[in-house]
This record gives structure tokens, C-alpha cells and sequence, in this order.
């Protein structure tokens, strides 16, 4: 797991992207997951709540639920991911992130873990 990202409980990631935070899932969750065939991504501007559900991915296996590890507002998304859902196997720290947030409180990332 890189060392430059803080991650959730729910096997995910959190790094600085200027003044955002982008959001992705780790390998491990993607190797769970198995082949990721659709994104369902938040809305721009949409609102989250620390752990509240703002997406899906469909895999060959199942269907898991993306949770926002935290509060703010969805500022961008990974729209190459329509396209290439695949994207969150193959490169799950780099390409296949998923969204980035605003939040307004850096110490909001306290419930986050090191790698």
C-alpha cells in the first residue's frame, strides 16, 4: 500500500490533490471485488457525509457500495471510468480513482489510517 495516502476500514483511500482529496479503493478490495464491468460515481457537487453511500461498483462477483470516507462536497469524478471501469483493477492508487472531494476541516482525516 502506498505510504503517501490515509485509508478507511472499508478499504479505501484518501490523498491529497491540491486543494481536493481524491478517493479510490485499494488492491485489496479490488482483488476482492474481481473484474469491474460499471461505476456508478457521485454527483458533481453532491454533499457526503462521512461513510455515507455516493456510488457502486459492479464487478463479475457482486455489487459493493462506495462510501465517502469523507465529509464534503464531490468537486470531480473520474470520468474515464464510464469508459474503462476496468481501470480500478489495474491501477487502483493511480488512474482507477474514483472521486475527489472538498472538505472544509483538514482534522476531519483523524479517522483515517496510515499506511
Amino acid at each position: 500500500m502506498p505510504d503517501d495516502r490515509r485509508y478507511s476500514t472499508d478499504h479505501q483511500w484518501v490523498v491529497a490533490s491540491g486543494e481536493n482529496f481524491r478517493v479510490g479503493i485499494t488492491d485489496y478490495a479490488q482483488d476482492a471485488l474481481g473484474e469491474v464491468v460499471f461505476v456508478e460515481l457521485p454527483r458533481l457537487d453532491q454533499s457526503l457525509s462521512a461513510g455515507e453511500t455516493c456510488g457502486e461498483i459492479e464487478s463479475s462477483k457482486s455489487v459493493s457500495d462506495i462510501y465517502s470516507p469523507l465529509p464534503g462536497r464531490v468537486v470531480r469524478i473520474n470520468e474515464m471510468l464510464a469508459e474503462r471501469p476496468g481501470q480500478v483493477n489495474s491501477d487502483p492508487y493511480g488512474d482507477g480513482w474514483i472521486f475527489e472531494v472538498r472538505i472544509d476541516d483538514n482534522q476531519r482525516l483523524d479517522g483515517l489510517l496510515d499506511a
